[in-house]
């Protein structure tokens, strides 16, 4: 299968709903318990948008427009001090995992945190999730912590790992005026 990655537009946002409210249902990538509708979609995709953040889809590049997987980064913080770091999240629809899209996405997504300027992308991954932590190895990004029983989900206490990715290193912190 050929992928396609494009940015997102409105007519991919059922799709996108689908694969974050499976993510929701049955893992541990993300850790609310209650599916979205279609409105909250529209909503984060409005914010996205708003602050010039991309939001990437794959999809079958012979069988159409069907979202296979998508990913995006917004603020890490709500900080001015913190404003040259972002937070990246990617998900692949269920019969999609291990196909090789993760680290499509996740490239096109690093190029694309380069275009904007940003200097960290960071990662915050449940600690039992191997083969993302792996994914995140490959692509350059380092461990920088572990937070024990930071979260709940599935009646048991989840860890955090957190990893980061330096896009530009060495460049110096652009200035604000």
């Amino acid at each position: 299968m050929t992928y396609l990655i494009r940015d997102a537009v409105t007519a991919d946002l059922p799709g996108i709903r689908d694969i974050y409210n499976d993510a929701v249902l049955n893992t541990t990538a993300i850790w609310n318990e209650q599916p979205v509708d279609l409105a909250n979609r529209q909503a984060w995709f409005d914010a996205r948008q708003a602050q010039r953040y991309p939001i990437l889809v794959a999809v079958d590049a012979a069988a159409g427009d069907d979202v296979l997987g998508y990913a995006s980064f917004g603020d890490w913080r709500p900080f001015e001090g913190f404003r040259h770091t972002v937070e990246h999240s990617v998900y692949i629809r269920s019969d999609q995992r291990g196909n090789g899209l993760g680290p499509k996405l996740m490239a096109a997504l690093i190029e694309r945190a380069r275009a904007c300027d940003k200097h960290v992308l960071v990662a915050a991954i449940e600690s039992g999730n191997a083969a993302s932590i792996r994914l995140h190895e490959r692509l350059g990004f380092t461990l920088n912590g572990q937070m024990p029983q930071v979260g709940v989900k599935f009646g048991r206490w989840l860890d955090l790992t957190f990893m980061q990715l330096i896009l530009n290193p060495g460049a110096p912190p652009r200035s604000t005026e």
